[in-house]
C-alpha cells in the first residue's frame, strides 16, 4: 500500500472581510462537537444570534493579527507541513479541519499521489470533542463516502509524549531564560464541563471536583481536562519550576454553560491585583499561533494585565515550525512507515 500523511489543523477565515469570517465562524460553531447541544437550539444561537452579532468584532480582531502572507495559523502550519516532508520520503498533505482547506481536499490531493494508507496527525496535543474526535470523526465518514479503499491511522494526543514534553519545555526554557518572572501560566483553550463528562468511558470517574484528575482511570485517556493538567505538571518538572511559581488556566469560553476554570482572564486579572509585576504565559494546547494565542492572550490578555498595575506580560510562542517539533512529527512518521513495512 502506498503511504501518506495528513496534517490537520484548526482552520481560518480565508480573510479578515466580515463575510468570510461568518462563513467561517457558521462552519465551526454549527460543529454538534463544538456546540454540543439539540440541531433546533444551535442553529437558533449560532445563525439567530452569534451570526448576527459576532462576525464584525470576529473580523475586526482577525485584522489584529492578519499578516501579509495571510492568516498565521495558515502560514505557520504550511511551514511546518513543508518542513515535515522534507524529513520524510512519503507525501505529507496539509488540511484544516474548518475553512477552504478542508479534509476532503487534503485526502483527495493524497489520493490523487496514489496514496491509499493515511497517517492522520491533528495537530492537537490534548484529545477533545471539539478538536481530535471531530477531525476523526469526519474523515472516517469522508473515507467512506468518498475513498472506500483508504485506510486511515491517527495519532493518539500527544500530551505526556516525552518528545513532545521535551521540545515544549525547551521552547519555554528558551523564552523565560532571560526573564525575571514571578509567575508562569500555562493557558488552556476551555471547553465546557459537560464536555468532560461525555467524554468519561466509565461514565461515573470525572467530576471535576479536584481529584479525579489525579486518580488513574481509563477515562483519562479522553479527558482533556487531566491532559491539560498532566502536561503542565510535566513540563514544571523538567523545567525544575518551584511550585506557586506556575499554574494552569482556561480561556476563550462561550455562552453561559460552566466552563473548566479558573478562567485564563480572571486569573490574569487577580494576578495582577495581587501584586505580581511581571508574568509569562505559555498556551500548549495550540501548536501553531493563531487568534486566541495572538489577538485574545497576546493583546488583551497584556491590555488586562496592565490595567491590574502588571508591568512586565512576556507570550511564549507556539511550537510553530521549530525544526525540533518538524523532527519530533517526521520521526513520528518515519516510525510508522516503517512498522508498517515490517508487517508487509
Amino acid at each position: 500500500m502506498s503511504k501518506g500523511v495528513l496534517l490537520v489543523n484548526l482552520g481560518s477565515p480565508d480573510s479578515t472581510d466580515p463575510k468570510d469570517v461568518k462563513k467561517y465562524l457558521g462552519e465551526f460553531l454549527m460543529d454538534p462537537r463544538v456546540i454540543d447541544v439539540p440541531l433546533w437550539a444551535r442553529t437558533l444561537l449560532v445563525k439567530g444570534i452569534i451570526l448576527n452579532t459576532r462576525p464584525k468584532k470576529s473580523a475586526a480582531a482577525y485584522q489584529k493579527i492578519w499578516w501579509d502572507e495571510g492568516s498565521p495559523l495558515i502560514v505557520l502550519s504550511e511551514r511546518l507541513q513543508n518542513k515535515v516532508a522534507d524529513r520524510t520520503l512519503i507525501p505529507v498533505s496539509l488540511a484544516m479541519r474548518y475553512g477552504s482547506m478542508n479534509i476532503k481536499k487534503g485526502l483527495q490531493e493524497l489520493h490523487d499521489k496514489g496514496v491509499d494508507e493515511v497517517m492522520i496527525i491533528p495537530l492537537y496535543p490534548q484529545f477533545a470533542m471539539a478538536t481530535t474526535e471531530t477531525i476523526l470523526v469526519l474523515a472516517e465518514e469522508l473515507r467512506a463516502t468518498h475513498f472506500p479503499k483508504m485506510t486511515l491511522t491517527n495519532v493518539p494526543a500527544f500530551y505526556k509524549k516525552p518528545e513532545y514534553i521535551d521540545i515544549l519545555s525547551k521552547s519555554i526554557a528558551e523564552n523565560i531564560q532571560n526573564l525575571d518572572y514571578e509567575h508562569l501560566l500555562f493557558s488552556y483553550h476551555g471547553v465546557p464541563e459537560r464536555h468532560i463528562r461525555k467524554s468519561d468511558i466509565t461514565k461515573s470517574h470525572c467530576k471535576i471536583d479536584g481529584s479525579c484528575c489525579n486518580t488513574a482511570s481509563p477515562s483519562h485517556e479522553f479527558c482533556y481536562r487531566h491532559q491539560c493538567y498532566t502536561t503542565t505538571k510535566m513540563v514544571a518538572e523538567k523545567l525544575g519550576l518551584q511550585e506557586g511559581t506556575y499554574s494552569t488556566s482556561f480561556q476563550s469560553r462561550l455562552g453561559f454553560d460552566p466552563w473548566l476554570q479558573p478562567y485564563t482572564d480572571r486569573t490574569i486579572e487577580r494576578m495582577g491585583k495581587e501584586g505580581i509585576k511581571k508574568m509569562a504565559i505559555v498556551t500548549p494546547a495550540f501548536v501553531s499561533d493563531c487568534l486566541e494565542t495572538l489577538e485574545e492572550i497576546a493583546m488583551e490578555g497584556e491590555e488586562i494585565f496592565h490595567e491590574m498595575g502588571g508591568k512586565e506580560f512576556t507570550t511564549i510562542p507556539c511550537l510553530n515550525d521549530r525544526d525540533e517539533w518538524a523532527d519530533v512529527l517526521a520521526n513520528w512518521v518515519n516510525e510508522w512507515v516503517s512498522i508498517k513495512t515490517q508487517m508487509a
